[in-house]
């Protein structure tokens, strides 16, 4: 392999024909992610395991269909998990390329940085969300292109350890939180709408073009840059102004539900399966009152605060309409985008029931 040091192949890096240097971006995806721990093939075959069970039982308790084709699974280090996903955030990455390569102000000489600029932005994203993330659904936001359902493993077994957790609880638990999550991505219309929601909240984003200049500049000097990337912060920002509420309401709502969806399931499907659900539970809860490094960069940078309590919003709102209306009203919501409640509604569930069931 060449150096180690990633200052030393930075010439060689910067070349790009894309808009977004994603060469560079798995580069620094890895580097921040950190050395390669190899997860035990025992261990690995134990997370495909309690998968299977999951997708068995979700299938049982919920209109979701996780074991309709199969499933790929993957038990990952953090260094893997960062160098698969860095591409599958371009929904992200691509537009704000770009508005930097069409926009007005941006006719500097330096403008070819661009693409290592938002490289380098994604590659932190991502390196500082594998340091903490259970699974492919525990980033805040999903990945824009089919992936493997991936455990973190390193970071599951010390999220246990560290809330004196049962091991194989746990893991059945983040089991069964992947793979709703799958089976909801899985729906037809469902990543499209998403991708759709995406693409309407990152074209009200605006550029600052001085910005721009001078985090290009900064590329040029390895200290300036090495600075850059050791701080979660050092790419906030670069928008001019902050994202229009329409459209980030928008994402928070759909986020809610499908997270919230998600927690109702594994209420309903862990009891006799995991009795430290309830305990697993608050661990989790306790550990979203304060967001990870990859979710704080993406806030500072797109001012993309998904608001973590809102998730807690959509369970209770599934829970409500279950009580209400029973299950069979609850999955009505995958009929369409359409049957999905609004931020307002998430709080309504009368009014939301009052625009879909009449």
């Amino acid at each position: 392999m060449e150096s180690d040091n990633l200052f030393d192949r930075l010439a060689d890096l910067f070349r790009s024909n894309g808009s977004v240097n994603w060469r560079l971006a798995r580069e620094i995806a890895e580097s921040v992610a950190g050395e390669s721990e190899p997860v035990d093939p025992w261990l690995a075959e134990e997370y495909r395991e309690l998968a299977a069970t999951a997708g068995m039982r979700i299938a049982a308790t919920s209109p979701l269909d996780p074991t309709g084709k199969t499933i790929d699974v993957l038990a990952v280090d953090r260094r893997t998990w960062a160098g698969n996903n860095v591409e599958a955030f371009s929904y992200l990455a691509e537009p704000v390329a770009e508005k930097m390569a069409g926009g007005e102000g941006f006719g500097s000489p330096l403008q070819p940085l661009g693409p290592a600029l938002i490289g380098m932005q994604m590659g932190s994203v991502v390196g500082f969300m594998s340091h903490r993330i259970l699974g492919q659904f525990d980033v805040g936001i999903p990945a824009g292109t089919e992936t493997p359902i991936s455990f973190v493993v390193p970071n599951i077994e010390a999220f246990a350890v560290d809330h004196d957790l049962d091991l194989r609880q746990t893991r059945l638990w983040v089991a069964l939180h992947e793979v709703t999550h799958h089976a909801e991505f899985a729906v037809p219309w469902v990543k499209e709408h998403f991708l759709m929601l995406m693409h309407a909240f990152v074209e009200g984003l605006e550029i600052d073009p001085d910005e721009i200049s001078r985090r290009m500049e900064t590329l040029q000097d390895p200290e300036s840059l090495q600075r850059m990337l050791d701080d979660p912060s050092g790419f906030s920002g670069l928008l001019a102004s902050e994202a229009q509420q329409g459209p980030l309401e928008d994402v928070r709502a759909f986020m809610a539900v499908m997270e919230g969806y998600g927690e109702y399931l594994i209420e309903r499907a862990a009891p006799g399966l995991i009795p430290e659900a309830p305990r697993i539970r608050q661990a989790i809860d306790d550990r979203r009152e304060e967001p990870s490094q990859g979710e704080q960069i993406l806030q500072q940078v797109l001012g993309l605060d998904l608001k973590h309590q809102q998730y807690r919003l959509g369970a209770e709102f599934c829970e409500e309409v279950d009580g209400r209306w029973g299950d069979d009203t609850l999955a009505k919501m995958w009929d369409g985008p359409q049957m999905l409640p609004t931020l307002g509604e998430l709080e309504d569930v009368v009014g939301w029931a009052a625009r879909v069931l009449l």
